[in-house]
């Protein structure tokens, strides 16, 4: 038999070498609890930059985490990417999340992020109370959520029960004042006959039209409001400064199922997710607040590090069926 002569083995390895770079690039199983028009963009830049394909499905944050749960070690999926944090604590207490790298949990500040390391937060959510700038003044707002029990408020409020930002806000409340405290809020606003809405837009749309003075929702709703229609529009944010449950920032976060199958592409999603370009997305178009060091906060709202937040450990959002619980029990919902 003739040996192989140089020759032939340099082909070989060239063409070997061109079949590998031929090999399509690796992709990734993205279950999404944010919509396809929030974040849909910002996965087609990862995947333009990177030439990692992400399949993604979109769906509610909680029956996602419920249906990771279901799945369980046999989940296609690799990268989970909530809502909210409780949804990611809930998945990562059942063990499903691995352990992320420092260098990305290091980019943001330790209350964003799992205090075990299995999530990190990509942006944050403030809690509002949006108001009518025609019918009210800063000075007239109360300084703590609890204010808005006061009779004086009856008739002019606004809430969005089913909404998950509300409930992850009264989850905030149970954790941090108490199940009585926040039957005791309940009871109060709904006593104050509030109207309620679907969801947040309705009720800064509502506040806008004057049905209502006030409503409870998240910062960012209002700059959409102000990027369509200008700063004439009637209504603004109010932060409540008595670092409440009312001032809750959430995060919607991410982390990588400890059973992916391409666990090195879904920690480079996540390392893109935070990197200043992509912060830069959620401050501009989403009007989020980037969550990275030296990455400027949405236009007209003060610096995240200017709100007066409770001190909460987010992964503790995670107890969604007691406040369902309680919702239904104070009539708040059916």
């Amino acid at each position: 038999m003739r040996p192989i002569s140089l020759i032939a083995l340099t082909a070989a390895i060239v063409i070997l070498a061109a079949a590998c770079t031929a090999a399509p690039p690796s992709s990734i199983t993205v279950y999404s609890g944010r919509s396809e028009e929030l974040v849909g963009p910002i996965i087609e830049r990862f995947e333009s930059e990177t030439g990692i394909q992400a399949d993604v499905r979109y769906g509610d944050t909680a029956e996602l985490a419920g249906l990771l749960l279901e799945e369980g070690a046999n989940t296609p999926a690799d990268v989970y990417f909530a809502q909210d944090a409780g949804a990611l604590g809930a998945v990562a207490a059942a063990g499903m999340l691995e352990v992320l790298p420092a260098e990305l949990l290091n980019r943001v500040a330790a209350e964003l992020r799992s205090p075990d390391g299995e999530w990190v937060g990509i942006s944050g959510r403030a809690r509002v109370v949006a108001y009518d700038t025609r019918e009210l003044t800063p000075a007239q707002l109360p300084d703590s959520i609890h204010g808005f029990t006061d009779p004086a408020w009856r008739g002019r409020l606004g809430w969005a029960p089913t909404n998950g930002s509300f409930q992850a806000f009264v989850t905030a409340m149970r954790v941090l004042e108490g199940e009585d405290v926040a039957r005791q809020w309940l009871e109060g606003i709904e006593a104050n006959e509030p109207r309620v809405y679907e969801g947040n837009t309705q009720i800064v749309q509502a506040v806008a039209d004057g049905e209502i003075d006030a409503g409870f929702v998240n910062h960012y709703y209002l700059f959409r409001f102000l990027a369509e229609q200008g700063d004439s529009f009637p209504v603004r944010n109010h932060f409540v400064s008595g670092a409440d449950s009312g001032a809750l920032v959430n995060v919607a976060g991410a982390g990588v199922l400890g059973a992916a199958d391409a666990d090195a592409s879904a920690r480079r999603f996540i390392e893109f997710l935070l990197s200043d370009e992509s912060q830069r997305y959620f401050a501009d178009e989403t009007f989020e607040y980037p969550l990275v060091a030296g990455v400027d906060g949405p236009e007209g709202a003060p610096p995240l590090d200017q709100i007066q937040t409770p001190d909460i450990d987010l992964s503790d959002l995670s107890d969604l069926q007691a406040t369902l619980a309680l919702l239904a029990e104070t009539g708040v919902l059916p």
